[in-house]
């Protein structure tokens, strides 16, 4: 059980002025996404995602989050990849354009960030070719935590508590299949149209699984991702 959500959260630590740490976090030179560095052996990411902070790793997947589709809350123009073993998210200053599907390979540093791990301060970045399609995996509400962050999944439950206006980052909703409760956070840069959900309607959500401070979430990346089961 995760308990109440904290729906100032990321108005609070601005106000505490986390922002410039923040930034500093996820800012990189542009043009380290378009180093000419050679190719390193690409670790799974699993195993990369097993390694100490601050371990400079490569890693190859398929996009599973956009650029720049969770801008409003990373404050940078990141995406997420993942493989048969995996998932993450990169940190990137420049929207590179990526999309679903598409095959990439990252060199960059890992990191914590309010309980995520991510890769940052870049140094190659090289997309090849078409990836597989990653399918969501079919999870509880109660088990989406470590073991799952990183990876597509997919949730369904009840909305427990009103949805919270978190912007200008986006909403809350908390989710609840019985297991345990868990915060769907919806990026206000993903352009998501909320109005149509509500406390009590039963929902399913497909998005990244990932963390803020103590509270997990499933991030949608799409209108589609956010579906109201009759």
């Amino acid at each position: 059980m995760l308990g109440t959500p904290i729906p100032t959260m990321r108005q609070a630590l601005l106000a505490l002025q986390v922002f410039p740490l923040f930034a500093v976090l996820f800012i990189i030179a542009p043009e380290a996404v378009y180093s000419g560095a050679p190719a390193r052996a690409a670790l799974s990411i699993a195993e990369a995602r097993s390694l100490p902070l601050g371990t400079v790793v490569t890693v190859d997947g398929s996009v599973t989050v956009a650029s720049g589709a969770f801008s409003s809350s990373t404050f940078n123009q990141g995406f997420a990849i993942q493989d048969y073993t995996g998932g993450i998210y990169v940190s990137v200053a420049d929207n590179l354009g990526f999309a679903p599907r598409q095959q990439v390979r990252v060199r960059g540093q890992l990191a914590d960030s309010f309980g995520l791990l991510i890769l940052t301060n870049v140094t190659d970045i090289k997309a090849h070719g078409r990836g597989p399609k990653v399918q969501p995996l079919p999870v509880t509400t109660g088990a989406v935590g470590e073991a799952t962050e990183g990876k597509l999944v997919r949730i369904t439950g009840t909305i427990t508590q009103p949805i919270v206006n978190d912007l200008p980052f986006g909403f809350i909703i908390v989710v609840n299949d019985g297991s345990g409760e868990v915060n769907s956070f919806v990026n206000a840069s993903t352009g998501i149209d909320v109005s149509g959900i509500s406390l009590g309607q039963t929902i399913e959500v497909t998005g990244f699984s990932g963390q803020f401070a103590d509270h997990f979430e499933v991030d949608p990346r799409v209108q589609g991702d956010i579906k109201v089961v009759p």
